[in-house]
């Protein structure tokens, strides 16, 4: 049986930082990529808490930071855009000098969504 447990993935200095909270435990880790980073929490579950690590399924959020490098075709003035946000504050927000807020962050959110469903549905001809 899987279990599911929200990963919350931030810019380090050196990679990627990710922080799980499971039964009221915080876990967290360091490494230089996403990949490495999920095994390493895994693990760690795995050693505090009994779980299988390939019964083990993340659910993913990233910080601003990490999307729009993860990310980065994406341009930031046209999620602004579709966001209705100032195009100047989302690059603080991607940057880190500021944070978005609850409702700033969904916004941001269903814009991205929004590219995605475009995306989902071009049709190249050959």
């Amino acid at each position: 049986m899987m279990t599911t447990i929200e990963l919350i993935i931030e810019k380090a200095y050196r990679g990627f930082f990710g922080r799980v909270l499971y039964k009221n435990n915080l876990i967290v880790d360091e490494a230089s990529t996403i990949p490495k980073l999920q095994a390493q929490l895994k693990k760690l579950l795995k050693t505090t808490h009994g779980l299988k690590p390939n019964e083990i399924e993340f659910d993913i959020k990233y910080d601003l930071t990490v999307l729009f490098e993860k990310l980065n075709y994406l341009k930031i003035s046209t999620v602004a855009n579709l966001a209705n946000i100032n195009a100047s504050l989302l690059r603080q927000y991607v940057s880190g000098v500021k944070f978005p807020s609850p409702a700033q962050a969904k916004k941001i959110e269903e814009a991205i969504h929004q590219i995605g469903e475009e995306l989902k549905g071009i049709h190249i001809n050959a």
